[in-house]
């Protein structure tokens, strides 16, 4: 399969967040965007693009200098399964309303039959009627992925509130199509790799919502308990706050990786896979690659 490089040197914070660009849900030919020809990206993204164009399936790169603001994007614009990484969503549109004043963390939210799902957490065994605070339902949908804490919380928000926050952000191939349930249409949540980069980048940079809300989020994404993707190949004394996803043919993972001077966003996102293992591999091997250039560039930098 080839791929259509483009060298481009754009700077990716003065990207304005409202445009968007058509995309079919595959791409035949995947686009490779590098938006920088002189910094360390340009260098990196053959290199993420070679293990893309040999990965089985479609495969979805996207990464940010949050120092620099310089971007790359492999199929960044393709909109995709989200899986649990649409759950970051959902915690930004709790934290945008807890801003607004109309409840806080304390909240309690009452369990409904409607709101189980097995799939993922073990708040789906609790009884009917039982009370969760909203900080325990956050804590709970990010850290272990807990479908029907997602769900409490979606309830609460409001799942229309949630796409039209993500739509004022200009993160247009992002939203809940339903519910999350491992029994349903779990392919109508959706996403983009670029979507979840400008959505991560705002969190790190405190520009979403407001400092200790954004604080927060990167707090519970902090303690994320799934770690074979992202962080698994990387030095257990860097922090990588990230969200993970997966179906049966699908494996996300997006996170901010918080390396020393020189810190980074990285999402990426396979489905239509034979093997998750597969895509397993893959996202250590781009997440190793993109550490060790962002290193290098820091060491660079330092000398």
């Amino acid at each position: 399969m080839r791929f259509f490089i483009f060298a481009i040197a754009v700077f990716f914070f003065t990207l304005p967040l409202c445009a968007s660009v058509p995309t079919t849900a595959a791409a035949s030919q995947p686009e490779v965007v590098a938006l920088a020809d002189t910094d360390v990206l340009y260098h990196l993204e053959p290199k993420l693009a070679r293990l893309a164009n040999e990965t089985p399936g479609t495969v979805a790169i996207s990464v940010v200098d949050l120092t620099r603001g310089y971007a790359l994007s492999i199929n960044g614009d393709v909109n995709l399964p989200a899986a649990s990484t649409i759950k970051v969503p959902v915690m930004v549109e709790v934290m945008r309303q807890i801003a607004l004043g109309k409840f806080g963390f304390e909240r309690t939210v009452s369990l409904r039959d409607s709101d189980r799902d097995y799939g993922y957490g073990s708040l789906c065994d609790a009884r009917w009627g039982s009370k969760h605070t909203v900080w325990q339902l956050l804590f709970s949908m990010i850290t272990v992925s807990d479908n029907t804490a997602a769900n409490m919380l979606i309830r609460l928000v409001g799942r229309q509130n949630i796409n039209q926050t993500m739509q004022s952000l200009g993160l247009t191939q992002t939203w809940l199509g339903d519910t999350i349930h491992s029994d349903g249409d779990v392919r109508e949540l959706r996403t983009s790799a670029n979507d979840m980069m400008r959505l991560l980048g705002m969190i790190a940079d405190h520009r979403l919502i407001n400092v200790r809300a954004d604080d927060a989020m990167l707090e519970i994404l902090e303690r994320q308990r799934h770690n074979t993707m992202l962080p698994f190949w990387l030095p257990k004394t860097v922090t990588v706050a990230h969200k993970t996803g997966t179906l049966h043919d699908t494996l996300n993972d997006v996170g901010i990786v918080e390396l020393d001077g020189s810190p980074y966003v990285i999402c990426v996102f396979t489905t239509h896979l034979a093997d998750l293992d597969v895509g397993e591999r893959l996202i250590r091997r781009v997440s190793l690659l993109t550490f060790r250039a962002f290193t290098q560039n820091t060491r660079t930098a330092q000398n």
